[in-house]
């Protein structure tokens, strides 16, 4: 440092560098300071333009999965994996108090409704797509029953009959395994129920009696019209007014009510207000399609039985899809048909899926709703 020789003092350019080194450390120390404590100084990272990624839709894994197969099932023209030409079996099921719940129900391909004595009505199942382990409980045959099997050329499978309808399938000579006269073998009894409503038969020995019977195993197939897939895959939709419920009386109190539930686009069955169940699995009963129909009644005789006029045509109300529609229907080429109108050569094309026909005798009694 620079003194002044005589006084021993500082001079003013020592003076001032003595004020400038001390704040000098003490800037060399903080930045010594935050090199030694602080983190590496980072550089920003750089942005890159996100990938654009295929949005997934609900079920489009599935959808992805499922094989495209090559045929459908001829009476409910959903896909099957190889061409089905087995004979439908065509089974009377009780439908009596004491026989609900059913057991089978909900695996027939086509299902009909009709009133036999009184106020019981009748169920003539239609199976053919799946082999049922259990089918009951299994009644007699009437004329009309017959008839309705006949067309979609069926063997018929009962546990007794009316004159007339034995009349009708000796002229007609058609195939058919009867509990009551002969063919005990194709059946069973279900011990928890009384008889005569615990009758039961299962797909597996109805063929079984048609083999050793030696029924005929060619079948004609009625081509049943349906809906063909859309671009989205689905059957194109119906036409029709919203109806997502309707409800059916038959006679003595006892009604029939169906509710469209969307996510599985089907109407879900309810007898007297109460979910139609299954007893076996307890699966609630469904259908694509419904047909409530009306045909011409007649009492016959001091029992009650009943003429039903199944072949048409006549008017009706078809709803599929959460819609209805006015039809008239008529019984031609294997099932009940609809038509626009009377004496139209195509029919409406029924959605992929189970039909349930409901027979009444009066279609005005019958009401629809639509909304909550």
């Amino acid at each position: 440092m620079g003194y002044n020789c005589r006084r021993g003092e500082p001079t003013t350019m020592n003076v001032r560098r003595r004020k400038l080194q001390p704040l000098l450390l003490l800037m060399l120390l903080s930045l010594l300071a935050g090199c030694a404590g602080g983190a590496a100084p980072v550089e920003d990272p750089i942005e890159e333009d996100p990938v654009a990624e295929t949005p997934e839709t609900p079920g489009s894994e599935d959808v992805a999965e499922q094989p495209i197969l090559p045929y459908t099932y001829p009476l409910t023209g959903l896909p099957a994996e190889e061409l089905l030409t087995d004979r439908p079996v065509v089974v009377m099921v009780e439908n009596s108090p004491a026989a609900r719940p059913q057991t089978g129900l909900h695996e027939a391909d086509l299902v009909y409704e009709v009133l036999a004595e009184g106020d019981i009505t009748r169920f003539i199942a239609v199976y053919q797509s799946v082999k049922s382990e259990e089918i009951g409980p299994v009644r007699s045959i009437r004329p009309y029953f017959v008839q309705l099997g006949m067309e979609v050329d069926g063997i018929l499978v009962h546990a007794g009959w009316s004159q007339e309808a034995m009349n009708l399938m000796v002229k007609h000579k058609l195939n058919h395994l009867d509990q009551v006269y002969g063919d005990h073998d194709y059946y069973w009894r279900d011990k928890s129920r009384k008889a005569p409503h615990n009758l039961y038969t299962s797909i597996e020995l109805i063929r079984k009696g048609a083999e050793k019977k030696k029924f005929r195993e060619a079948w004609t197939d009625p081509v049943v019209t349906f809906a063909l897939p859309g671009a989205g895959g689905d059957a194109a939709v119906p036409k029709g007014d919203p109806a997502d419920r309707v409800t059916i009386p038959y006679i003595g109190g006892y009604e029939v009510g169906y509710e469209y539930e969307a996510a599985t686009k089907t109407y879900l069955r309810s007898m007297k207000g109460k979910p139609h169940t299954d007893k076996k699995t307890d699966a609630r009963l469904s259908a694509t399609n419904v047909l409530v129909v009306q045909a011409k009644h007649r009492i016959v005789d001091d029992v009650g039985r009943r003429e039903v006029d199944v072949q048409g045509p006549g008017k009706g109300v078809l709803l599929q899809a959460g819609l209805k529609r006015d039809i008239v229907w008529e019984l031609k080429n294997g099932v009940i048909r609809a038509y626009d109108k009377e004496g139209a050569i195509t029919d409406i094309p029924l959605l992929p899926g189970k039909t349930w026909v409901q027979i009444v005798p009066d279609l005005s009694k019958v009401t629809f709703g639509a909304g909550t």
